[in-house]
């Protein structure tokens, strides 16, 4: 019989100020009596990567794979992990819909990796309603944006420029990346995008239809 996974839970908190500004992160570790708390910061980076910086150090206070409800007062991350975005962009080579590169994909690989080695459930709260976790994360995050002291964001500040966009324009033409031939779809908010059936990619469809381009305008 599998040993059973320890059941961990892990609260998390991020702040910037300004933002994108120095940067501070929070984690509370908690199972059964254990408590553990990390908190750090950064000198010049944005609140949402240290959102996400949050739970990527609190998950790396563990010693073995472990089932872990990890709760964050942010929608960004919440949002991203439990509905799919992550795997999405993860799929297309970290691109978003339309090409353009995921934001913060540094992070975010790092954030998969640990979640590839737990089981994890990512939940949403509110922030600043009284839940004493998330208040004391709250606190560790914030003590120290006004260090000075405080060690580089790599990814942010050091980060590689855009690389050049790279694009489809007609139905039919080579996939830049696989040189499948690109279909036309209509996306759920009626946008004409370009899709590759073999590794997915997404690209603007840059040539409307006659009778769209007269009733829309551009579309992009």
């Amino acid at each position: 019989m599998a040993e059973q996974k320890k059941q961990v839970i892990i609260y998390t908190d991020g702040a910037c100020d300004p933002n994108p500004g120095r940067g501070g992160y929070g984690a509370v570790l908690l199972y059964g009596q254990v408590r553990k708390e990390v908190s750090g910061g950064l000198r010049q980076t944005t609140n949402n990567r240290m959102e996400i910086y949050a739970a990527i150090k609190g998950l790396e206070m563990l010693k073995e794979s472990c089932k872990v409800t990890l709760y964050s007062d942010s929608q960004y991350v919440v949002n991203a992990m439990t509905q799919g975005w992550v795997a999405r962009w993860q799929q297309r080579s970290w691109r978003r819909a339309g090409n353009e590169p995921a934001l913060n994909a540094d992070l975010w690989k790092q954030l998969t990796a640990l979640c590839e080695k737990h089981e994890v459930s990512f939940v949403w709260i509110r922030g600043h309603n009284g839940n004493v976790e998330n208040e004391r994360c709250d606190r560790l995050s914030t003590a120290f944006i006004s260090r000075r002291d405080l060690a580089v964001d790599e990814g942010y500040e050091n980060a590689s420029p855009p690389e050049p966009r790279i694009s489809a324009e007609q139905e039919g033409q080579p996939c830049p990346k696989c040189a499948t031939p690109v279909v036309l779809f209509r996306t759920k908010k009626r946008r004409l995008m370009l899709s590759c059936p073999n590794c997915k990619a997404l690209y603007e469809y840059k040539s409307a239809l006659p009778d769209e381009a007269n009733t829309q305008g551009t579309f992009f």
